[in-house]
């Protein structure tokens, strides 16, 4: 799909109201489409859309719980009522889960799953077959992590569910390409967005939110850069798209070598701690 240009086009994007979804939702309409918004946050879907709408672009916006089920119906039925169907879906709507296995309550993982898994899910089940009766093509984008490459043991549960987004577009990129429409698994790494602050923190995690909004502020990695990579997947049509150098890492190594990618995850989590660590043991004064 050639992104450069999308006047006349619909974009469609969940989670809108902040981080990438927000990035996202502009850099569309920056490049001329029209937007369907979802996000629970209302304040700042309102803000995501009147941001677009002063590039002079039409949007429509909603409330919108992914992990509802009757919610993304009524919400894919009224989409086909005002659109018909969608020319970019682009399943971002996601929440944050730092904890062992054996921290994480069944509790837990009845709401991440339901909302990084389903909510996929149920967008791609309710809003891609539009596109498919439609039959003139299109792109769907799962933003799923560098998690979903790359597990480790502080993030067992939300690595999961990013695993299964994986997979999920892996499946659909083969079934959808007789039709037209390609699929892109979008896997961030460390990325400065509200997630950091937002997110449930359980065991050892939780002793260290500080140390960790600390450390994803300092790379500074802004969710502006991946709303441009996410356009440049879309160009380019790719099937997964890492965005930052140690998400790039993850891929290549799983692809190249198993054994180097445990070695790398060990790596990656001994790293993590030490970071925590040593953040926590400095005084607050020589920060």
């Amino acid at each position: 799909m050639d992104v450069r240009d999308l006047r006349g086009k619909t974009a469609l994007v969940t989670g809108a109201a902040s981080g990438i979804g927000r990035a996202t939702a502009i850099a569309l309409g920056r490049a001329g489409a029209d937007l369907v918004l979802g996000d629970v946050n209302e304040v700042g879907l309102a803000e995501t859309a009147e941001t677009i709408r002063g590039l002079g672009r039409r949007v429509v916006s909603h409330r919108l719980d992914v992990a509802d089920r009757e919610a993304m119906r009524a919400f894919a039925a009224d989409v086909a009522r005002h659109c018909g169907a969608v020319d970019v879906l682009v399943n971002n709507a996601g929440v944050g889960l730092g904890a062992e296995f054996l921290e994480t309550p069944l509790e837990d993982w009845d709401w991440v799953v339901s909302i990084n898994l389903m909510g996929v899910v149920y967008g791609c089940h309710f809003l891609i077959p539009p596109m498919v009766a439609r039959g003139r093509g299109g792109h769907v984008v799962n933003v799923a992590s560098a998690a979903g490459l790359v597990a480790t043991p502080q993030l067992a549960a939300y690595s999961t569910t990013k695993f299964g987004v994986v997979g999920l577009s892996e499946a659909l990129r083969a079934e959808l390409r007789p039709h037209g429409i390609g699929v892109t698994a979008v896997c961030p790494g460390i990325i400065n967005t509200p997630i950091t602050t937002s997110s449930r923190l359980r065991g050892r995690a939780a002793e260290h939110r500080s140390a960790l909004v600390e450390m994803y502020q300092r790379r500074a990695y802004p969710p502006e850069r991946v709303a441009d990579n996410i356009l440049r997947a879309i160009a380019k049509n790719r099937g997964v798209a890492p965005i930052t150098p140690e998400a790039w890492i993850m891929y290549l190594a799983k692809r190249l070598s198993p054994r180097l990618t445990a070695a790398l995850g060990r790596a990656v989590n001994a790293r993590a701690e030490r970071q925590l660590l040593g953040r926590q043991s400095v005084p607050a004064g020589r920060r």
